[in-house]
C-alpha cells in the first residue's frame, strides 16, 4: 500500500509539473508515465485513466473545493473570513498550476469539470450555511457577500499578469494585493458589525 502510495503522488506531481511546464494541452497518459518514471498500465490501473487522473489532480488543487468547513471560529467570525479570503490570495497567486486551472476551467466543458464543480458548490454552500447560523443572517446575503469576494479575487489573480494596474493598484506588487486585502477587511468588518448590531 505504501509503494501504491507512492506511486500515485509520483503520478499526480507529473501532472502538476507538465501542468506548471506546458499548461493542460501537453497532458497525455504517454507523457505523465514518461515524467513520473512509470509504466502507463499503471495509471490505468491507479486511475482508471487519464480523465480520473486529472479529475483527481484537479480536485487536490482547487481552493475552495478544498476548504476546511471547520475552520470557521464561532468567537471570531470576521477574522476566520479574512483568513479564508487572504489564503485564497495566497494560493492563486503562489500556484501557476492553480491559475492554469481556472483559466483552463473557463474554457472547457468536461465530466471532470462538472465533479469538480459541484464539489466547490457543495463545500460553498457548506460554508454559507454555517457562516449564516452563526451570525444569524439570511444565506442569500452570505451567498452574495462570498461570491463577490471570492470571484473578484479569481478575477483580479487571473488578471495581473496581462493588466499590472486595475484602478491604480499595482497587482503584481506585494504592496497592491496588501491593499486588496486591506479593502476586503473593511467589507467583512462592516458587514459583520451590521449582522451583529
Amino acid at each position: 500500500m505504501k509503494d501504491r502510495k507512492f506511486t500515485e503522488k509520483k503520478i499526480l506531481e507529473a501532472v502538476g509539473s507538465i501542468i506548471e511546464n506546458d499548461g493542460f494541452e501537453k497532458l497525455g497518459v504517454n507523457v505523465i508515465a514518461q515524467k513520473a518514471g512509470v509504466s502507463k498500465m499503471l495509471i490505468y490501473r491507479y486511475f482508471g485513466g487519464i480523465d480520473e487522473l486529472v479529475a483527481q489532480y484537479l480536485f487536490q488543487k482547487d481552493y475552495w473545493a478544498n476548504t476546511d468547513t471547520t475552520i470557521i471560529n464561532q468567537s471570531d467570525i470576521s477574522g476566520s473570513l479574512k483568513c479564508l479570503f487572504r489564503e485564497q490570495i495566497i494560493r492563486l497567486r503562489s500556484d501557476i498550476t492553480l491559475k492554469r486551472l481556472c483559466r483552463w476551467e473557463l474554457s472547457t466543458e468536461n465530466d471532470n469539470i462538472h465533479r469538480l464543480r459541484e464539489r466547490r458548490e457543495q463545500n460553498g454552500c457548506n460554508l454559507i450555511k454555517i457562516i449564516s447560523q452563526l451570525t444569524d443572517s439570511n444565506q442569500s446575503e452570505v451567498a452574495s457577500l462570498a461570491s463577490i469576494i471570492s470571484a473578484s479575487v479569481s478575477y483580479l489573480v487571473l488578471m495581473e499578469e496581462q493588466t499590472p494596474t486595475y484602478n491604480g493598484i499595482d497587482l503584481q506588487s506585494h504592496e497592491g494585493w496588501e491593499q486588496i486585502m486591506k479593502g476586503i477587511d473593511l467589507i467583512i468588518d462592516l458587514w459583520t458589525k451590521d449582522v451583529q448590531q
